[in-house]
């Protein structure tokens, strides 16, 4: 039997709960409104995760969504950090490659490219691609863009993607060409890049909408393209079905 609920929308009372979670970060707030957390946010991203990767199934099989494995965390790591906050003050989920490594969920997810929905009063967003991959995913990425870079360049400038998602992030790209490419290289705008993800804000009429999923679907799927390309230049395959 199919007990599972079907996504409706976040509520407004999501945002309130995040909000007064940024101006109460300490564990005896959050435990006295812990029944409010897993009612107002954790409860319909659990649902929108288990939505979304039915609808993945069709559009991109390789790419899962998992609760216990995509979304993340509310606790802060906070050992090698100054603020010491406890708790995150958004909520996030990752949908990732079935054969990426483990570690996809966690603040150290570094499984090969895919998509990705993040909610924070002020700022949702939804979007695909690789954050900070680990030195060796690096540099295939770069060996696979200095190579095909006609290639990659064609991807990240498709009509339909850039229309909704516009340029790749840029806020950690290197002022100078990394070690190993000479400057002048035709790929030089690319290969200073050190993540690659695009990424478009959503209105809360979109995040309160019961077609949330419907509208994550269409944009992963406009952006499927550019995290194939990324995950064939780190050996993840796609796959035709699941």
């Amino acid at each position: 039997m199919n007990t599972r609920k079907s996504f409706v929308g976040f509520r407004p009372q999501a945002m309130t709960f995040l909000r007064n979670l940024a101006r109460n970060n300490r564990k005896e707030w959050f435990e006295a409104h812990r029944e409010e957390y897993d009612r107002e946010v954790k409860a319909p991203l659990v649902e929108l995760v288990e939505e979304v990767d039915a609808r993945l199934a069709t559009i991109s099989p390789e790419i899962v969504g998992d609760p216990k494995r995509s979304i993340f965390r509310i606790y802060r790591d906070v050992r090698f950090s100054k603020d010491k906050s406890p708790y995150k003050t958004h909520a996030a989920c990752w949908f990732y490659h079935r054969d990426a490594g483990h570690g996809v969920g966690s603040d150290a997810a570094h499984g090969g490219a895919g998509f990705y929905f993040h909610m924070e009063p002020g700022r949702t967003i939804c979007g695909g691609g690789i954050w900070m991959p680990p030195r060796s995913a690096l540099n295939k990425i770069r060996d696979a863009i200095a190579e095909y870079h006609e290639e990659f360049e064609e991807i990240v400038s498709l009509p339909a993607l850039r229309k909704r998602f516009g340029d790749m992030d840029s806020d950690s790209m290197l002022s100078r060409m990394p070690r190993g490419f000479a400057p002048g290289h035709p790929a030089e705008k690319w290969l200073r890049y050190q993540s690659f993800t695009l990424g478009r804000s959503l209105s809360a009429r979109e995040l309160e909408s019961a077609s949330l999923p419907r509208t994550l679907e269409k944009d992963f799927l406009r952006v499927l393209p550019f995290v194939r390309w990324l995950n064939k230049a780190v050996g993840l395959k796609a796959h035709s079905r699941r």
